[in-house]
């Protein structure tokens, strides 16, 4: 690089600002805290920006969560125009996380807070592939594993996807006209591919904002404004928040809900496979960017350009004729189950298990990188697990693939 730029941010510091601060100062921002990242994005080498948090989830505890809401949205609103080179992947961008104390206290409060922050960077390294030993390789692998899932999506010319579990779930989501499946790397502008987050186990696309029906329970905490939001649940009609509730900080969810005309709407529909190593771990990591890669989710708020064809190049009225849904916000929230059965609705009007699916692509992937290394013949160890379901559409995908059991 030929120049590095480095912004730091504090829990305690903004804590202090938020609770001490006037609303008004808090609101008013200067035109160089805007064009301090423009002046860098409009750069003829063009930038990267890499974003690593260290975050307390409930370091804003006890403070006003409408205060916190109308200063975040003012943030966001004015800092829209370097959002819109992220979320159009018009820069290289990556988010990744280290272990605070405050969160590894919060994931892990039966053990002394050295230990606790050891054990957490222990789990970081080994859910992102670093405890591989080759984390380039295991993350070549893992990318071309998630390109197939989001490959095979996209054959399946899906019209809607309906979401059910035995929580209560019961959601169709509608996509979005001319709506792509998305997941694993990026191409920027430049045609440099990055990772835009670290980990990233999601295959995602843009829902129709005015195609989602039914109710959908949240089955994770949601960090929001430093304050976690538990126990959560929301009815869309015609793509709108018609109803919803908390255990935890329900007036919370009620401000997320409220921050703009938008924000009652989603813009996001991800899968996550079960075979997920933020899934497998067992841990809860009160933090959305491992939660949401261990379970299916949505995003309230703003839909990705990236996942209409052509939609970089669009306009925000060309893409919201599209259905993309646009907010100041997007905010992803875990609905995923262990029971949850995901049927995709093809524009044909056929039905297709979108668990099968998923597994069918990873398996004609294996037969790929198997083939590569002069692997034609194998055997086929089910490990005790029934020869059915996702377990037979790995077999099944191996075997189209070209491998012989």
């Amino acid at each position: 690089a030929k120049t590095v730029v480095v912004r730091w941010e504090d829990d305690k510091l903004t804590r202090l600002n938020m609770e001490l601060a006037d609303e008004k100062d808090l609101t008013a921002m200067k035109p160089y805290e805007l064009r301090s990242y423009l002046d860098y994005a409009e750069d003829p080498d063009g930038c990267c920006t890499l974003a690593i948090h260290a975050e307390d989830p409930e370091a804003l505890a006890g403070l006003d969560a409408g205060k916190l809401n109308r200063v975040n949205l003012a943030r966001r609103t004015f800092m829209k125009p370097w959002q819109e080179y992220t979320m159009n992947d018009r820069v290289q961008w990556c988010v990744a996380a280290v272990p605070a104390p405050g969160w590894a206290a919060k994931v892990f409060p039966e053990l002394p807070l050295d230990e606790a922050v050891e054990k957490l960077w222990t789990l970081i390294f080994d859910v992102c592939r670093v405890s591989t030993g080759d984390p380039v390789s295991a993350w070549q692998k893992h990318v071309a594993v998630t390109k197939a899932r989001r490959d095979r999506m996209n054959e399946l010319n899906l019209d809607r996807i309906h979401m059910t579990s035995g929580n209560g779930t019961d959601l169709t989501v509608g996509l979005a006209e001319d709506a792509t499946w998305e997941g694993a790397s990026s191409k920027a502008e430049n045609g440099i591919e990055f990772i835009a987050n670290v980990p990233t186990e999601e295959v995602f696309c843009a829902p129709h904002r005015e195609r989602v029906n039914g109710i959908v329970y949240g089955t994770k905490p949601y960090a929001y404004n430093g304050q976690l939001i538990e126990g959560w649940h929301v009815t869309f009609k015609d793509g709108v928040v018609v109803e919803h509730g908390a255990e935890k900080n329900a007036a919370l969810l009620a401000e997320l809900l409220s921050t703009d005309e938008n924000a009652n709407r989603i813009g996001e529909i991800a899968l996550v496979p079960a075979s997920s190593p933020i899934n497998r771990s067992g841990v809860l990591f009160f933090n959305t960017l491992f939660d949401e890669n261990a379970a299916c989710h949505i995003a309230f708020g703003a839909g990705y350009p990236t996942n209409i064809k052509g939609g970089s190049a669009m306009t925000r009225e060309a893409l919201l004729a599209k259905g993309l849904n646009n907010s100041a916000i997007h905010e992803d929230v875990m609905i995923g189950a262990p029971d949850t059965h995901v049927v995709g609705i093809t524009k044909g009007g056929e039905k297709v298990s979108c668990n099968k699916a998923g597994a069918e692509a990873v398996g004609k992937e294996i037969a790929r990188l198997a083939k590569e290394k002069s692997i034609e013949k194998v055997v086929f160890d089910r490990n005790g697990y029934l020869y059915h379901g996702k377990i037979k559409a790995v077999a099944d995908g191996a075997r189209e693939g070209g491998l012989e059991f």
